[in-house]
C-alpha cells in the first residue's frame, strides 16, 4: 500500500484557508497615524518627531521636509486672516498667498484692525465654509481662542502664533520667536518680528495644511 505524501501549503494560503474558522491568523496591518482625503501624499516618517499618536494639544516638532509632497486636493479652498500691516504679518500673508496661487487652491485674503473687525471677519469667514480658515500671526489669537471652540465643524490653522487651549479643530505652527499665545500669557521672547522670514513663512504653511490633510489637528507644530 503506497504510503500517503504530507499535504504541505504556503502560509499564506494556510491562512487564507483557515481563515473562516479561525480568528485573527492574518494580523491586521497597524492603522495610519493620519488620515488624508483620497489621493494626498503622505507624511515622512520624521513628521511627527517621534511621536507615536499626538495626544490633543501636543506639541510636535516635525522634521523639515517632512511634509514634502503633501499637496491640497482640487477645488481646496481657504481663507486668510489677518490684522495689522506689520512686516512680519505681512510675510505671513505673502506666504501663504504664494502658497496658494502656486497650487491653485482658492484663497480669500481678508484684513482686520482690532478685535472687533477680527471677530466680524472670522463669522464672515465661517460662514461661507471653506475648506480652512487660516489666521497669520499674534494679532489674531485673542479672538481665535474665544471664537474657535464655538464652531467646532471648521478646520482652522495659525501660522506664526498658537492658542493656549486649542480644540480639536485648531491647528498652529509655530518656532522660536513666533510662538505668541494670547495676551496676558506670552512672555519675552514669544515675539520676534526677525524671526518671520519667507522661509519660515512657506514652510508653516506648507507643513499646517500637511497636518490638517492628514488628519492631525488641535496640536502645535514647532519648527526647528
Amino acid at each position: 500500500m503506497p504510503r500517503l505524501r504530507p499535504l504541505t501549503l504556503p502560509l499564506a494560503a494556510l491562512c487564507a484557508a483557515v481563515a473562516l474558522l479561525v480568528s485573527g491568523c492574518v494580523a491586521p496591518a497597524p492603522a495610519p497615524v493620519g488620515t488624508g482625503p483620497s489621493g494626498v501624499h503622505p507624511l515622512g516618517s520624521g513628521f511627527l518627531g517621534g511621536v507615536a499618536t499626538p495626544t490633543p494639544e501636543a506639541t510636535i516638532e516635525p522634521e523639515r521636509g517632512s511634509w514634502a509632497g503633501v499637496e491640497p486636493p482640487a477645488g481646496y479652498s481657504v481663507v486668510l486672516l489677518s490684522a495689522g500691516d506689520d512686516r512680519a504679518t505681512s510675510t505671513l500673508v505673502s506666504g501663504v498667498t504664494r502658497w496658494a496661487q502656486q497650487r491653485g487652491v482658492t484663497i480669500t485674503a481678508v484684513t482686520a484692525r482690532g478685535d472687533d473687525e477680527v471677530e466680524d471677519r472670522l463669522l464672515r469667514a465661517i460662514e461661507g465654509s471653506p475648506d480652512l480658515v487660516i489666521g497669520a500671526g499674534p494679532d489674531v489669537v485673542d479672538v481665535f481662542s474665544l471664537t474657535t471652540a464655538q464652531h467646532l465643524h471648521q478646520q482652522f490653522l495659525i501660522v506664526g502664533a498658537e492658542l493656549p487651549e486649542p480644540t480639536a479643530n485648531v491647528t498652529s505652527v509655530i518656532w522660536a520667536g513666533a510662538s505668541f499665545r494670547g495676551t496676558g500669557i506670552s512672555v519675552d521672547g514669544d515675539i520676534d518680528p526677525a524671526a518671520v522670514t519667507e522661509r519660515r513663512a512657506s514652510d508653516a504653511i506648507s507643513a499646517g495644511v500637511a497636518s490638517v490633510l492628514h488628519g492631525l489637528t488641535g496640536i502645535v507644530l514647532h519648527l526647528r
